[in-house]
């Protein structure tokens, strides 16, 4: 499977990532989260590798607080849901490769983002 990059167009951060990274120039697919969405079987290869779906959760999504999330206690299968049903709540930018995930804008995710797709 060729690598995923599942991004936002319109964020500035994701364009900046996206720019520094070049997931496009290494071959990854690139993925808008807001038309296409993530299936079930991508967040579920996500989670494989992050270990937990909250890991890959955004808890800066303006609908985590206007939903009342931040109040809640959620469990793995609710970020699940979240996720696959609202696109801003898919921590990103995402880099998905056989091997990995790489979530998030944090330099540490960033650089190891870069690692996978020149390794």
């Amino acid at each position: 499977m060729p690598a995923k990059f599942f991004t936002l167009p319109t964020c500035k951060t994701c364009q900046r990532i996206e720019a520094d990274l070049d997931p496009a120039g290494c071959g990854a697919e690139i993925r808008d989260i807001k038309s296409s969405g993530v299936t079930a079987e991508e967040l579920d290869a996500m989670h494989a590798h992050a270990g937990s779906y909250e890991a890959l959760f955004s808890r800066r999504a303006m609908k985590f607080r206007s939903m009342g999330l931040a109040d809640r206690t959620l469990t793995e299968a609710d970020y699940r849901q979240l996720i696959l049903d609202e696109y801003t709540f898919l921590k990103r930018p995402v880099l998905l490769t056989d091997s990995s995930v790489h979530a998030g804008s944090a330099k540490a995710a960033v650089e190891a983002a870069r690692a996978a797709l020149n390794g």
